[in-house]
């Protein structure tokens, strides 16, 4: 696996809510935190929505540092 697009930005998957709404919830919140333009928020959530849930688990590890 390469390396996520912001390895500096680490969001908690394990032991949280599951749900897809919380994980893009929980995301974008830390991408906002770690001062992301808002096009690139919104690149993102483009990505992140544009397919089931297994991809939205593939493009979250593509684009930051998922426990």
């Amino acid at each position: 696996m390469t390396a996520p697009r912001y390895p500096g930005i680490t969001v908690r998957l394990i032991g949280e809510d599951g749900n897809s709404f919380s994980i893009l919830g929980r995301v974008i919140a830390a991408m906002k935190r770690a001062g992301l333009p808002p096009e690139e928020i919104e690149a993102f959530r483009r990505e992140a929505t544009a397919g089931d849930y297994d991809a939205l688990l593939q493009c979250v590890l593509r684009w930051v540092d998922a426990t």
